[in-house]
């Protein structure tokens, strides 16, 4: 299989999880109006996606390391079928939460084992240039699916975007079984040994840098499930956008995320990866404090909001990648269960910041921005700490 076909490929799988979560959100003010609900309990159906999401990649990454990477990719695939046919006759808002849960257990394994797959097929340059080109894939999603959720309610009501969901699982199912050779030969199979992974847990656990890290980006992303659990009320209530500007709205803020990722590669390069953590954590807490000062005093217009969430969303863009590289950088022996560690903690960690600004979300920016900049502050308490503890690391390794 040449590298693109297998980009192309691993792209589209991995892009599902982003379609389930970006394809519904200009219809979550419909669905609130539809079920009877309140805007809170509809934002716990992208609480409990995440959450489940989180979890359910502890469990995939060592089945497939024991299995191989098609058998996990079937049943998740299946699961998440399953569940999105469910979404889409949910009759009260409590079934939605409940199937929306069930969805992101089996959307996990999309996480998970595609990565596995470039791991199996590559190593050094060609591997990062491959899973480059899948990352380039699925940063499609944010911009064209909310736009694809928006066409869709034009035709029909909220209930359609989750049968297309399910067509989109199910020619996934197609594409695995089809065009995906299996990559991990029987030979290299590894039986789970729980005490080896509670073993790895444990340090990993225990090691601060690697902790604060991860929450670093943990909470960088949590600003961002915020602002995707809230956005489309905000844009389509205070500001009045129908649901294609509100997608429109979205994806501005998504090239801002990605576009600046590219960036975080180089700038690493030129100038440390370290200090690109400090300037673009500084950076995330002060766009996301002025911003919430001005909306605080009144002249947070739509322009102003999706310039200040812009500005922050590009330091994000900086946040996320580097934090997570370094958080993997010493644990290589144990990288894959440091992976799925980090990434069950930064999915929690979002879907509670989700919860806590429900408690306080009245349908307008303030409170969504207040609850981006708490985040904003917290990543920047957490990286003051962390990076202080990796200086004195690194100074001591020279002086040793």
């Amino acid at each position: 299989m040449t590298m693109l076909r297998a980009a192309l490929i691993l792209g589209l799988l991995s892009a599902v999880g982003p379609f389930a979560i970006d394809m519904y959100l200009p219809a979550m003010p419909a669905i609130a109006a539809s079920l009877g609900a309140e805007v809170s309990a509809v934002q716990l159906t992208l609480t409990a996606y995440f959450v489940a999401f989180g979890l359910a990649q502890l469990f995939y990454g060592p089945w497939a390391d024991q299995v191989g990477r098609k058998l996990p990719l079937f049943v998740g695939l299946a699961i998440f079928a399953a569940a999105t046919v469910a979404c889409a006759l949910a009759g009260s808002i409590e079934q939605l939460i409940a199937a929306r849960a069930l969805q992101g257990l089996g959307g996990a394994v999309l996480m998970v084992v595609p990565r596995a797959v470039i791991r199996d097929m590559h190593t050094g340059p060609a591997a990062t240039k491959l899973m480059a080109m899948v990352m380039l894939v699925i940063s499609v999603s944010p911009m064209l699916a909310p736009l694809a959720g928006a066409g869709l309610i034009a035709f029909g009501d909220w209930r359609l975007i989750f049968w297309v969901l399910g067509a989109v699982a199910l020619l996934s199912l197609m594409l695995t079984a089809t065009a995906l050779p299996e990559t991990l030969p029987s030979e290299s199979r590894v039986a789970v040994n729980l005490a080896n992974l509670w073993r790895g847990t444990k340090v990993l656990l225990r090691d601060p840098v690697f902790m604060g890290l991860t929450f670093i980006g943990g909470f960088g992303f949590a600003s961002f499930m915020v602002f995707i659990s809230s956005a489309s009320f905000v844009y389509t209530g205070e500001f009045g956008l129908t649901p294609t500007g509100f997608s429109l709205a979205f994806a501005i803020n998504a090239i801002g995320f990605f576009g600046a990722s590219q960036a975080a590669g180089p700038l690493a390069d030129k100038i440390g990866i370290m200090t690109v953590i400090r300037w673009a954590v500084v950076g995330f807490a002060g766009c996301s404090a002025v911003l919430f000062a001005v909306a605080l005093s009144g002249y947070g217009t739509l322009p102003v909001v999706m310039a200040g969430l812009f500005l922050g969303n590009a330091c994000l863009g900086l946040v996320i990648p580097t934090t997570m590289v370094m958080a993997l950088d010493p644990h290589g022996a144990i990288a894959g269960l440091a992976s799925s560690l980090g990434g069950t903690f930064q999915m929690v960690t979002g879907g509670l910041m989700v919860v806590v600004t429900g408690l306080f979300f009245d349908g307008t920016a303030v409170p969504m921005i207040g609850a981006i900049m708490l985040c904003a502050f917290c990543a920047l308490v957490l990286a003051l700490r962390t990076l202080a503890v990796m200086h004195r690391v690194s100074t001591n390794a020279v002086q040793g």
